[in-house]
């Protein structure tokens, strides 16, 4: 099943499987449901015409979107490469049992597949970071997948790691979308991701990797998560990024970037 979220005439309205469903249900709704009753509760609500406004964010404004870092050995390469005198911190966090979790964004700040992702204007430094985004229901149980992209300032967090929440946490960083894969947790052990940039029509990056070189699991980093937090109407998690471009790599406004985590494919471009 795959949830998308459209823009109508009403305001925004919840497909499923591309038809829409009743005016008033939401996301925050449907994650107060215990996973096992989820799937019912979906295959009982009506569906009416196809779905055909602009997708939007799958996401309701008042969710949050949080972050792991340093979860594949790409990231504390890349992380340990932009920062020198704060590599060690790097390694640690790597290898310790509490992993990295950071706040992204609020839902009304997130946007969606073709829309604009922005770089900092006081930044010199900037790249996409693909990540698989869990969709996580006020129970702490996972029930799906969607993709993301933690733009990030590499040279605002490099220079000191405190600087983390603004070089991750600002206008246009936060992208994630098309929609909500619904799926069982094994499902998304060896999911493939794949990120394209494309400059004046030219690709100038081009690779793939795997969840499955994710060094913990998604229920891990959902359960340190959930420790001492409470979501309500569920959250989206972004799991860490395991395809950094190289240090001489930087966003430029007008590029193209396109993520695709199990299939499912979110498109922004730079401004």
């Amino acid at each position: 099943m795959f949830l998308t979220r459209h823009q109508s005439y009403s305001g925004p309205r919840w497909a499923l499987d591309g038809k829409l469903l009743p005016d008033g249900v939401n996301l925050g709704t449907l994650l107060a449901v215990p996973k096992a009753q989820l799937m019912a509760l979906l295959r009982s609500l009506p569906t009416g015409e196809d779905a055909t406004g602009d997708l939007l964010p799958p996401l309701e404004s008042g969710q949050e979107v949080w972050a792991c870092g340093v979860t594949y050995l790409k990231s504390r390469d890349a992380r340990k490469e932009e920062s020198e005198s704060a590599a060690d911190a790097y390694d640690k966090v790597y290898d310790a049992e509490r992993p990295e979790i950071f706040f992204k964004s609020l839902g009304w700040r997130a946007v969606g597949t073709n829309a604009a992702v922005r770089i900092r204007k006081d930044s010199g430094w900037n790249v996409p970071e693909p990540e698989m985004t869990l969709v996580v229901n006020a129970h702490g149980e996972i029930v799906g997948f969607t993709a993301g992209n933690d733009v990030s300032s590499r040279d605002i967090e490099g220079e000191n790691p405190l600087y983390l929440p603004q070089a991750k946490s600002y206008r246009g960083s936060c992208a994630v979308g098309p929609g909500i894969e619904l799926a069982d947790v094994d499902d998304l052990r060896d999911l493939p991701i794949h990120l394209v940039i494309e400059r004046g029509g030219q690709t100038i990056f081009d690779d793939t990797a795997a969840t499955s070189q994710m060094k913990r699991t998604p229920e891990e980093l959902v359960s340190y998560l959930y420790r001492e937090l409470n979501f309500p109407q569920g959250v989206l998690l972004m799991t860490g990024t395991c395809l950094v471009p190289g240090g001489d790599f930087t966003l430029k406004e007008g590029d193209v970037v396109r993520i695709s985590v199990g299939g499912r494919t979110l498109e922004n471009w730079v401004e």
